[in-house]
């Protein structure tokens, strides 16, 4: 008879735990943290795509006269592609061959640096291998600390605790930070490939992949600013909301 009214007591407590952290989030809560989510998620969305993309950086080599093609090549923080365009597709303005969007005869490939150690050759330049590995390390970094601060932000919503809003905002402004300083390693990694040989003269513009990072790693840090706004506890009411309350009441 006791052991089962101590285990019928037990049960009621833990269903009213239950329900008690079920209810921790207001609906006004609830919804401000679902869009600060939806803000992040974008972030999020961005960063994917500029990671898995190779338009990164584009070198062109400059247009030869009365040569039917022109060499370009873009590459991202995996992958790159060396492209044949033809000549009377590029804008007579414009010097050099591209963009790379042109269409052309293309040669991709994977980096080798990340399987056999080796260094890639683009327009007679050598890549800096250590420092596009630790580019591309710190782009999966940036991805993990994503999904540590997705996975935060969805037990929150699901039990209904306010707590895991702080280790969110920390996952998502640490994610935002290393997207822009993977960002900064590649830019030293690709000045590095510019001015590691000159016997082929080339001109460079970074592309739309790191426009994505660029934007990723704001956005990143301005969810996770917005999760620590809505962390912060309830500021306490004024002297005279108090009066304002007690006049309406009377």
């Amino acid at each position: 008879m006791w052991p089962n009214f101590f285990m019928q007591e037990e049960d009621a407590r833990l269903r009213a735990g239950r329900g008690q952290r079920g209810k921790g989030l207001t609906d006004a809560q609830e919804g401000k943290i679902k869009l600060a989510f939806f803000v992040a998620i974008v972030g999020v969305t961005l960063t994917v795509l500029a990671v898995g993309t190779e338009y990164w950086v584009e070198l062109n080599a400059y247009k030869h006269n009365h040569s039917t093609t022109c060499e370009a090549a873009h590459f991202g923080l995996w992958k790159y592609c060396h492209k044949k365009v033809w000549t009377e597709n590029v804008d007579d303005d414009r010097e050099t061959c591209g963009p790379a969007e042109l269409p052309g005869e293309a040669n991709c490939s994977y980096f080798k640096f990340f399987t056999t150690g080796a260094s890639a050759q683009i327009f007679q330049r050598t890549t800096h291998k250590d420092l596009s590995i630790a580019a591309a390390v710190l782009s999966l970094v940036s991805l993990v600390l994503m999904v540590l601060g997705s996975i935060c932000i969805t037990m929150a919503l699901s039990r209904g605790v306010e707590f895991l809003l702080k280790p969110a905002s920390l996952f998502f402004i640490l994610a935002g930070t290393t997207v822009l300083i993977c960002m900064a390693v590649f830019r030293w990694a690709v000045r590095w490939l510019i001015d590691s040989d000159h016997s082929v003269p080339v001109e460079y513009e970074y592309s739309w992949s790191v426009a994505c990072a660029a934007a990723a790693g704001a956005i990143l840090i301005f969810g996770g600013g917005c999760f620590i706004l809505l962390s912060l506890p309830a500021p306490p009411k004024k002297p005279w909301e108090y009066c304002l309350n007690k006049g309406t009441s009377t």
